[in-house]
């Protein structure tokens, strides 16, 4: 069994490819990853030399290699992590979401139906099982009041140009599923943490700058509230509804973990003030700055969906998780 692993070199993608490549010996795997600012080809380096895996360096957008890996490899199945993924980037500088979550996303989808499918509603047979698993976030659902939680019957409401553009990619997969019957499924997870993060995310950012002495921004009053989900749990949910899950079917993946930033922020620095003391409590250096652009009040995701139809929960607490994650950068930053 080939599969396509788009984006693997980003955050969560180059966590699930060992990950996945461990749990199952019998696959092989071909990552395709642009290698933009946002990714990191050395956090692959512990299987760059397995000969059930092959890098390539190239863009979702570009059909013609699209087809040609399809051509190539003949897959068995794609797992869609890549995406521009940074918020304040897609107020910024709106063009390549569009782009990348919306184009790179039909190129994807468009190959491998055209791959896998005689007609609409009929694979070919040696891809009467293959599998486009899309991988999206809750961030599509909109902003949530004090109370509720996400479902999977959340009415889209995306707010910012980032989760447009992957509610957009989020019904165009949908849309396949409809119209030729290919088998898709789709994962909508809540903020991923972990080893791996770029530095520009929240948690990694609030570590480099305690530990570097400056100022660790956070957005307004600090009130904003996330549902955390560390990311080796969510590689767990990835593995299970791609081999497991409902055709056609979404699955909510949250960590069951609120927390608000500032929270998030004073945390991170008690255990820093713990592992790494110094004269002055690392609170001291938390710094509360004008608050982004139609910034989400809430996050939370209900992920009863995926626990009783696939057996699945996450195995870290936000405490543990948080942890493991503060040692890991303190060890990559090695201020």
């Amino acid at each position: 069994m080939t599969i396509l692993i788009t984006g693997g070199a980003g955050f969560i993608g180059s966590n699930f490819i060992p990950y996945y490549l461990k749990s199952h010996r019998h696959v092989k795997i071909v990552n395709v990853d642009k290698l933009t600012y946002a990714a990191n080809i050395s956090n692959l380096a512990e299987v760059e030399n397995n000969s059930r895996y092959t890098f390539v360096k190239g863009d979702i957008c570009d059909r013609t290699l699209v087809e040609s890996l399809f051509t190539k490899y003949n897959f068995d199945g794609v797992i869609h992590f890549a995406a521009e993924s940074h918020v304040d980037n897609s107020i910024n500088s709106p063009t390549a979401f569009i782009n990348t979550n919306i184009l790179g996303t039909f190129n994807l989808i468009n190959v491998a139906k055209n791959h896998w499918m005689e007609a609409p509603n009929l694979p070919k047979e040696q891809h009467k099982n293959s599998r486009f698993h899309h991988i999206s976030t809750d961030e599509v659902y909109g902003s949530l009041g004090a109370q509720g939680l996400f479902t999977e019957q959340t009415p889209y409401a995306p707010n910012s140009p980032y989760s447009a553009s992957k509610a957009s990619s989020d019904f165009i997969v949908r849309s396949y599923f409809h119209t030729y019957g290919l088998n898709v499924v789709t994962t909508n997870c809540s903020n991923n943490y972990g080893p791996n993060q770029h530095d520009e995310k929240l948690i990694p950012t609030i570590i480099r700058k305690a530990l570097l002495g400056e100022n660790i921004p956070i957005y307004g009053d600090g009130k904003n509230i996330r549902d955390w989900l560390y990311v080796k749990d969510h590689c767990m949910g990835i593995e299970l509804v791609f081999n497991k899950g409902i055709s056609g079917e979404t699955y909510n993946i949250g960590g069951k973990n609120e927390r608000n930033n500032l929270y998030i922020a004073k945390r991170i620095c008690e255990i820093l003030d713990d592992i790494k003391p110094k004269n002055e409590s690392y609170k001291k250096q938390i710094n509360f700055v004008a608050d982004r652009p139609g910034h989400d009040y809430r996050y939370a995701i209900d992920a009863t969906k995926i626990k009783t139809k696939l057996g699945w929960q996450a195995q870290e607490s936000f405490e543990t998780g948080i942890l493991k994650t503060v040692d890991w950068y303190v060890k990559k930053y090695n201020v």
